[in-house]
């Protein structure tokens, strides 16, 4: 297996901290590498000197020549000017596929419905967006997709993704991984979600205290493998306080004099207790005191909900949330989950019906903006500005003793909240929520920005939270964890009920699209009845050969359906991982195959 990038005895910092310290790794041809850690622990500024967007400050990068390369970042910088088409459009001009000037002349329409870059622009999300619509005026959300998309379109040695998945929708978080797991080329990603990175990743880099430790495997393998190293460092922990009090104790009980004799002795108490690490950043996320609910908390009563410009997203809508009820919320982006997120909190009137809300009901909103933060002020004051003290359970804390315990050490309570990132925006967004007392949440996207170690307490936290509870949020780990009920907008004006979670809503999008595009394909047979046959015989022989494409192609998709439903079911089996994402790709390419046999018979006929 050859190497494509090696870094050797590599270190960067950033100030006085270093968040690389003296790193030698390597990515392989056909890997998929998922990078995790804390927030500022240094995963983006790993794959920038990875890829050559940061320099070292010591040690050496090297890649592998003529290495085609794509990196796809956070920041979501795009051209001035550009359009959607030219966006992707550059990527595969930069790939080599087409030629500079080789479409000129040629329709948008004529190389997007290249079945690889059409699927790539429906499985992102952005055909809905229109080749010539400009990127200036795009949301931060759709210019990471056409960013994304751009890459994706491209035939690519190596692919670096920073945290890909957090402006897709669930339906698109699947696509993505099994757009992946299609592609031959290597993969290097920082994720957050657990599901896409047990889904994609072969193995997984850790980015903790300035090293990168490697494990075999996703999540899953990783989560095992970190708990026994947890467990051997308890044990080794505990055999070093035991040897630390003995020397310590040694030493209190010698009289002074003596210590000038057995100096070793001395030095050897001062060497372990220097070696004893210091405690790693975690987040204490409490239980905060709720305040009863009523018979009614939030109902909507024959409402319909509009965008600004009346587009009609849900219609004669009748929902009662229940004291105590856990929902989960999924849907495709623009079927008005966030609207509907903004009725129940009482920020958007609906355009026709009414809100009730019970008289005991206090709404805590988490937003995914996190314009509603102080950033004039330091952490420790924002969350004085909230409370001043609050009681959990039976003792009552300061806002700086609760600061700390969520994870600001005293010397990070005075950083300003301009200064702080975002994932540690988000932690004081969320704390300052909580500190409210609310006993009715509704979380829009509560894991953008969260690293897997805080989204774990977030989990714990509202694993034994007593109120009633809305969330929107991609990470289906999360929706199935903490939610007892999964509703979804499907874009028809309804809110529909799953019983089956994530699972029966991820079905029933692929047969509303299965029967979308069954539809389409008789419509236009039915308009190519219309045209005069030349021969009779050939006119009939090619009907029956439609007729054979359409039922084949409907087996393919069913097919294609339980093979991804066998793919997450086999999420921790890698072995079996391999074989059913070979199965789907030759599944995905007889697919293909009859699709354009169907096209080109339709066109006849």
């Amino acid at each position: 297996m050859s190497n494509l990038i090696n870094l050797e005895q590599v270190s960067k910092s950033f100030g006085i901290k270093p968040l690389l310290d003296t790193v030698s790794l390597g990515v392989h041809a056909g890997e998929r590498i998922g990078v995790v850690g804390l927030n500022g622990g240094g995963k983006t500024t790993l794959l920038e000197v990875l890829t050559g967007l940061e320099p070292p400050d010591s040690g050496r990068v090297s890649r592998v020549g003529g290495l085609r390369l794509a990196v796809v970042t956070q920041r979501g910088v795009l051209p001035e000017g550009a359009t959607v088409g030219s966006v992707v459009l550059a990527g595969l001009i930069e790939d080599g596929s087409v030629e500079d000037g080789a479409l000129d002349g040629v329709a948008e329409y004529e190389w997007a419905a290249n079945p690889r870059i059409r699927s790539v622009l429906e499985g992102i999300g952005i055909a809905d967006l229109g080749l010539d619509a400009e990127v200036d005026n795009l949301s931060g959300g759709e210019r990471r997709r056409v960013a994304l998309a751009a890459a994706l379109v491209r035939e690519l040695d190596l692919l670096v993704l920073d945290e890909p998945t957090n402006h897709l929708d669930v339906e698109g978080v699947q696509w993505l991984a099994e757009h992946l797991l299609r592609r031959r080329s290597s993969l290097v990603v920082v994720t957050h979600d657990r599901w896409f990175l047990d889904t994609v990743a072969t193995n997984t880099w850790e980015v903790v205290g300035g090293k990168v430790e490697n494990y075999e495997g996703g999540y899953g393998d990783w989560i095992f493998a970190r708990a026994e190293r947890a467990r051997q460092s308890d044990a080794s922990e505990a055999r070093r306080r035991n040897l630390a009090r003995k020397e310590l104790a040694w030493l209190r009980r010698g009289p002074q004099a003596r210590s000038s004799k057995p100096k070793y002795r001395v030095e050897a108490a001062e060497a372990l207790i220097s070696d004893v690490p210091p405690p790693r950043d975690s987040v204490s996320l409490a239980a905060f005191a709720r305040k009863r609910l009523g018979r009614v908390v939030i109902e909507l009563e024959d409402t319909t909900l509009t965008t600004p410009d009346d587009r009609e997203l849900v219609h004669d809508l009748t929902w009662r949330l229940a004291p105590g009820e856990r929902v989960g919320l999924v849907g495709v982006n623009g079927s008005g989950k966030t609207t509907l997120l903004r009725t129940l909190a009482g920020a958007v009137e609906p355009a026709a019906g009414k809100r009730i809300q019970g008289q005991t009901v206090r709404i805590g909103w988490l937003r995914q903006e996190l314009d509603d933060l102080p950033t004039d002020l330091r952490v420790l004051e924002a969350v004085q500005q909230v409370a001043q003290r609050i009681m959990l359970g039976d003792k009552e804390i300061s806002a700086g003793q609760l600061a700390e315990r969520l994870g600001f050490t005293p010397a990070r309570q005075r950083t300003p909240v301009g200064d702080l990132s975002g994932g540690e925006r988000r932690r004081l967004q969320l704390t300052r929520i909580l500190m409210d007392e609310p006993n009715v949440l509704l979380l829009d996207e509560p894991t953008n920005d969260l690293d897997i170690d805080t989204l774990q307490q977030l989990e714990d936290l509202l694993d034994n939270w007593a109120g009633t509870m809305v969330v929107i949020s991609h990470d289906r780990y999360l929706i199935e964890r903490v939610c007892d009920s999964t509703w979804a907008l499907f874009g028809d004006g309804k809110l529909t009920n799953l019983p089956g979670g994530i699972e029966e809503y991820l079905r029933q999008r692929a047969a509303r699209s299965g029967a979308t595009a069954t539809e389409a394909r008789k419509s236009d047979a039915r308009k190519s009845d219309a045209k005069p046959p030349t021969d009779a015989a050939a006119h009939r022989a090619a009907r029956k050969e439609l007729s054979r494409l359409e039922r084949t192609v409907d087996k393919l998709t069913d097919r294609e359906q339980r093979l991804h439903t066998a793919l997450a079911d086999a999420a921790t089996e890698p072995d079996k991982l391999v074989s059913l994402g070979a199965e789907l790709k030759q599944v995905l390419a007889e697919k293909e195959t009859a699709e354009l046999r169907w096209l080109e018979l339709a066109e006849e006929v």
